[in-house]
C-alpha cells in the first residue's frame, strides 16, 4: 500500500514539475523559433527587394521595355450568328 501511494505522489510531482518547466520554458522556445524562422525567410527573400536597383544620375532618362505582346489566338472559335427576336 505504502510503495502504490509514493508511485502516484512521484506520478503527480512529475507531471506537475513538467508542467511548470513547459509554462516557464515556452516563451524562450517561441523566441528563438521566431528568430530562427525570422532569419530564413531575410535569407530567402532579402531584407530590401530594392537593394540591388541601378542608381541613374540626375536627368538621366531610361526606358525599360515591357515583354511583347504579341500573342495572337490560333484556335478558331466558331462562326457568328445573329439572332432576331420574334414577338
Amino acid at each position: 500500500m505504502v510503495t502504490f501511494l509514493q508511485t502516484i505522489l512521484i506520478i503527480l510531482l512529475v507531471y506537475y514539475g513538467i508542467k511548470i518547466l513547459v509554462k516557464w520554458l515556452t516563451p524562450y522556445f517561441l523566441r528563438y523559433l521566431t528568430r530562427k524562422v525570422g532569419k530564413k525567410f531575410e535569407q530567402s527573400f532579402g531584407a530590401n527587394p530594392y537593394q540591388n536597383a541601378k542608381k541613374q544620375k540626375v536627368g538621366e532618362v531610361t526606358i525599360d521595355k515591357g515583354p511583347s505582346k504579341n500573342k495572337k489566338s490560333k484556335s478558331t472559335v466558331g462562326e457568328y450568328v445573329d439572332y432576331e427576336e420574334i414577338d
